[in-house]
């Protein structure tokens, strides 16, 4: 039998037998000559670790490859010492050599997991959005220096369950332990792309590789954004461009492309970064990448403009804040009520309330529909409320944007359509209803709309022509771009998120929700607000910087906006769409054919 140290040998110590009478076979120095004693037995006085002075050692029954299998016991070194002991000894050497890489792997990966949380420091709250273009670089530096594709599979996918751990950690006292597995399920996602980044920067990269690299790696990031932005995965929080948020540039290239377009650029400067610290030959090439991505951003800011104020409207949010004690749905309408009324003469166009405002539906309590219609007399203006309730018309519960004036509901409503996933309903809930025993998932099933609405405000001062085209969005839709884009398309003038974080209220999560509307509004070219119960509420205007006062978490209050209107401007995003997540596909399409021909060249 051969032992571990035997699988290491030089060529000259894995001969099959000894050479001859009295030579034992040397696993490390070769073979050394020594006097046979006797059958099985010897002594050899050659100067290697190979004499022995037991079976196995000489020319008798026991001599064998690298120690022989005797019946008579012995000891020397390379010399066996029965089957059953040298078995054994065997197996206790393989487990220590697992024990010795077992550790190191298990600390690899935890590594692997803390870089890959780093990124979720670029977002609010902490909102170090300078940091976004630097926190790839520890966690692709780890993945290059990967021993095989299968490590760095590993090490993609340990990054990936703390990135997603870290960006959505707020969830976990609502799922708990499932978040966990829920983590690792997704970041399964960077499995492929760690493959692909060791391919690409590990070892030596030559020039053409490393610019490849510059393309193919941020790619394959954003193929990954959008898969998990699938609302069923949890819809696209944390996409690594919404870290920008508050960077003028960077909203100006939004408006080109999207955000799928500013987490291209930021994660081909982590991977230009990449190249620099760490292979000095392709220096020159992630310069020049870096310069790249520069003129990208320079070009998107300069050759841009910003849509220019063809007007203001002036919106009021009512934010009841957190109620204490809680009073249930009717105190926050009251509350709602009592906010509202002291904007009486504030010449507003619109009043918004935030998502669950009213919990019961307007057409089975006409007493609040009543009062709402007061309200909207009192203030001169139509009132956005949103009903969190079963519908008297059809089955199920629906949370739904409703408008009312001084008459009463218009019937312009908008039903939600993307549900928070174990949040507002649960994906089979007949296999996965347990769910709702160890997190805060809804009991019952929020039932979709199934079409976006733009509502047509009246005409202020009984003029003639159309009113404001308002475009409503509900809390967590406010994330995904291509619904803003379809309102804008329809001939929404204003977009309008109504929302509650009122569960995550001291976590990183009102923040990060009510940054998504300033990307929204430089994609859109329209003014965005974003009105919640508790916080934060805030507005932002056509071109995605910050209008008017922000309310806090802490606020009970309400808010008088004066948004500039973007004059109906069609932005490169809204006019061309995805055009960025089209050309990283083709990308890696590209870099398919590629290895295709490649392979196929070589065979």
């Amino acid at each position: 039998m051969r032992t571990p140290f035997a699988r290491r040998s030089t060529p000259a110590g894995r001969a099959a037998a000894g050479p001859g009478p009295g030579t034992t076979a040397d696993a490390t120095t070769g073979p050394h000559t020594g006097a046979g004693a006797g059958p099985g037995a010897g002594t050899g006085p050659g100067p290697g670790p190979g004499a022995g002075t037991g079976p196995g050692a000489g020319t008798g029954p026991g001599a064998g490859h690298d120690g022989g299998t005797g019946a008579a016991p012995g000891a020397g070194h390379d010399a066996g010492t029965g089957t059953g002991q040298n078995y054994v000894a065997a197996d206790t050497v393989r487990t220590r050599t697992r024990a010795r890489t077992r550790l190191p792997g298990i600390g690899r990966s935890a590594l692997a997991v803390a870089l890959g949380a780093l990124p979720a420091l670029a977002f609010p709250a902490p909102g170090l959005w300078w940091w976004a273009y630097l926190a790839l670089v520890p966690w692709l530096l780890l993945i290059r220096t990967a021993p095989s594709a299968r490590r760095a599979g590993l090490d993609g996918w340990c990054g990936g369950v703390g990135f997603m751990l870290a960006v959505h950690h707020w969830l976990l006292p609502s799922l708990h332990v499932f978040m966990l597995l829920l983590a690792a399920l997704l970041g399964l996602l960077w499995l492929p792309w760690g493959r692909l980044v060791r391919g690409l920067l590990g070892g030596s990269p030559s020039p053409r590789r490393a610019a490849a690299a510059l393309l193919v790696v941020p790619s394959g990031w954003l193929l990954i954004e959008l898969v998990r932005s699938w609302e069923g995965l949890g819809g696209p929080w944390g996409l690594l461009g919404a870290s920008q948020w508050q960077v003028p540039p960077a909203l100006r290239l939004a408006s080109v492309g999207g955000i799928w377009l500013v987490s291209l650029l930021v994660v081909a400067v982590n991977t230009a970064v990449a190249l620099l610290v760490a292979v000095a030959p392709v220096r020159r090439t992630a310069l020049v990448g870096l310069v790249g991505c520069a003129l990208v951003l320079g070009l998107a800011w300069w050759g841009t403009a910003p849509p220019r104020p063809t007007g203001t409207v002036r919106v009021a949010v009512v934010q009841p804040g957190v109620l204490d004690p809680p009073g249930g749905a009717e105190r926050r309408f009251a509350r709602g009520e009592e906010l509202t009324r002291t904007l009486a003469g504030q010449r507003l166009d619109l009043v918004v309330w935030g998502e669950s405002s009213v919990g019961a539906d307007l057409d089975a309590r006409p007493d609040l529909a009543a009062r709402l219609a007061a309200l909207s007399r009192s203030v001169d203006a139509p009132v956005l409320v949103n009903v969190d309730a079963r519908r008297s018309d059809r089955p199920g519960i629906f949370k739904s944007a409703v408008l009312v004036d001084r008459d009463g509901p218009t019937g312009d409503r908008y039903d939600k359509m993307r549900l928070v996933p174990f949040g507002e309903y649960i994906p089979a809930r007949a296999v996965l209803g347990w769910v709702t025993s160890v997190g805060k998932a809804a009991g019952e099933d929020r039932q979709r709309g199934t079409a976006p609405v733009v509502m047509t405000l009246p005409p202020p001062d009984g003029s003639e022509g159309a009113g404001l085209r308002v475009g409503p969005l509900v809390c967590f839709e406010s994330a995904f771009p291509d619904m803003t884009r379809r309102l804008a398309l329809d001939g929404a003038d204003v977009v309008v998120a109504q929302s509650a974080t009122s569960t995550f209220q001291d976590s990183w999560a009102p923040a990060q929700h009510a940054s998504l509307a300033a990307l929204r509004a430089a994609e859109s070219g329209r003014p965005v607000v974003h009105a919640t119960l508790t916080g934060i509420s805030a507005a932002y205007g056509p071109d995605g910087r910050p209008v008017g006062t922000t309310l806090g978490t802490g606020t009970s209050g309400a808010a008088v906006l004066d948004l500039p209107l973007g004059g109906g401007v069609t932005t490169p995003y809204v006019r061309l769409g995805d055009w960025a997540v089209h050309g990283a596909v083709a990308v890696l399409v590209a870099l398919c054919v590629v290895e295709a021909v490649g392979r196929l060249r070589r065979r």
